[in-house]
């Protein structure tokens, strides 16, 4: 499987470029607010597979690197139902088979106290579609990821492709 290309879409050209400039600048002035502020926050990830066993990572405007699709939830949300609502967001997921809870993290990202219900959704369906927030959606074999990759993707996905139990930390 490592071998098959990465299937992927992504923003390029000025528009890109300028997309990109426009919101690293606003996260730059969010993690200022965030240091003074320190907000506890609830979030969510997915690791979103497709029927053919890839992953599909999703690259921000605001951020370098590939992630795994997710965001934050409202106080009275399921986790669950956020993660699936991030994925219908974030990489116009259509469908999708079993949804599997793997567990809670306690996560500091920029000052902010942030606390991450992962799951790992299996047959993912989607249409790729970019967003402000979302630069490039590719699906990839998991021996083969891009880089660079944050590191808490590649921790659960080495764990979810070995089959290993999960880490404590985020």
């Amino acid at each position: 499987m490592g071998k098959e290309p990465a299937q992927l879409v992504e923003r390029g050209g000025l528009r890109g470029a300028l997309v990109r400039v426009a919101a690293r600048g606003l996260h730059r002035l969010l993690r200022l607010r965030w240091l003074v502020t320190r907000p506890k926050t609830q979030g969510v990830s997915a690791l979103p597979v497709t029927p053919e066993g890839r992953v599909v990572l999703v690259r921000h405007s605001y951020a370098p690197g590939w992630y795994m699709p997710g965001g934050g939830r409202k106080p009275a949300e399921d986790p669950r139902e956020a993660a699936l609502r991030e994925l219908r967001e974030e990489i116009g997921m259509t469908a999708h088979g079993t949804v599997r809870d793997g567990g809670e993290y306690f996560h500091r990202p920029h000052s902010k106290r942030d606390t991450v219900a992962f799951f790992v959704v299996e047959d993912v369906v989607y249409s790729a579609r970019l967003s402000m927030e979302i630069d490039a959606i590719g699906a990839f074999a998991p021996d083969a990821l891009p880089a660079p990759i944050s590191p808490a993707a590649r921790r659960r996905i080495r764990e979810w492709h070995e089959g290993l139990p999960p880490a404590p930390d985020w």
